[in-house]
């Protein structure tokens, strides 16, 4: 369950440097936020939602930035189990809907075949059928990691703060999450899911590319593969990124003054003109690159 609220969080998947211009960047995920009417910085670190579990480890920066602030702020609040279970009647379609109803009978067969057919799968199909039809793609992307076993970068930072007595907050609610895929027509999701299985060796090879550039650092490469890596998502950009990247800034914005923050968001969230460190920028704040190692 929390494997497939990560991945929905980071919605499957922008210039940074080290002066306040919009050009490239040193590899770095991890940034420093001061100035404007901060008494103490705050952090952002840009996670991948679904990595090889040898990856997804911690740097001693980033160790002791958890140790020093006051509270971590996920996409959404991660901690909160009970929510999360609550939120499964979020992402099923409105109306009753299932796959079956959007979808011709081999189209459906297909989809239904590659799934059951897989014993990685953590709810039945007669379940899973029911979720809107992005929500089914992102679980085809771990497929893509050539590793035996699999976490999330949002785990290990979790259970870091756990074990620094760290409050986990959220940025936004699984409710909401789930309701951006209410302004997808749910019959194109379901096209789109087709075309990912009819491709799904291209896909495997996009989510193992956003691997290798997330391990190297590189915020640019992410942002590139973020753009032009998945058709079906890249038409919706600025639904399920660019205008929550707004939202999210405009409650920093408030938050900031008050505490000193970890923000650990979806590392495609973070560059480009309209990523979160552009636009704090914007709003008249410094944001420098830190060596995370």
């Amino acid at each position: 369950m929390k494997k497939i609220l990560l991945i929905s969080a980071g919605l499957l998947f922008s210039t940074l440097c080290f002066s306040q211009k919009d050009s490239v960047s040193p590899h770095t995920l991890l940034w420093k936020v001061t100035g404007k009417n901060l008494s103490r910085p705050t952090y952002l670190f840009g996670t991948m939602h679904i990595l090889c579990a040898e990856d997804a480890r911690l740097s001693d920066s980033l160790k002791k930035i958890i140790q020093n602030c006051d509270e971590v702020y996920f996409e959404i609040k991660l901690d909160d189990f009970s929510g999360m279970l609550k939120s499964l009647q979020f992402m099923r379609m409105n109306d009753n809907k299932k796959l079956s109803d959007l979808l011709n009978g081999e189209d459906y067969a297909k989809v239904k075949n590659y799934f059951e057919n897989r014993g990685a799968i953590i709810l039945p199909f007669s379940m899973l059928e029911r979720f809107k039809p992005l929500l089914i793609s992102s679980l085809i992307e771990e497929e893509g990691l050539d590793c035996k076993s699999t976490n999330g970068m949002e785990l290990v930072i979790m259970k870091e703060a756990h074990s620094d007595s760290k409050k986990i907050k959220g940025l936004e609610t699984a409710e909401f999450q789930a309701g951006l895929f209410d302004s997808i027509p749910y019959d194109k999701q379901a096209r789109d899911l087709v075309n990912y299985i009819d491709s799904v060796d291209q896909y495997k090879k996009i989510t193992s590319e956003l691997a290798t550039v997330y391990r190297n650092q590189d915020l640019e490469g992410i942002d590139e593969l973020t753009r032009t890596g998945d058709a079906g998502v890249a038409n919706y950009l600025d639904l399920l990124l660019y205008g929550r990247n707004k939202r999210w800034v405009e409650q920093l914005d408030t938050l900031m003054p008050q505490k000193s923050l970890l923000i650990a968001v979806g590392a495609g969230h973070l560059p480009g003109e309209k990523g979160v460190i552009s636009l704090l920028r914007q709003k008249g704040y410094t944001v420098s690159p830190i060596l995370n190692k």
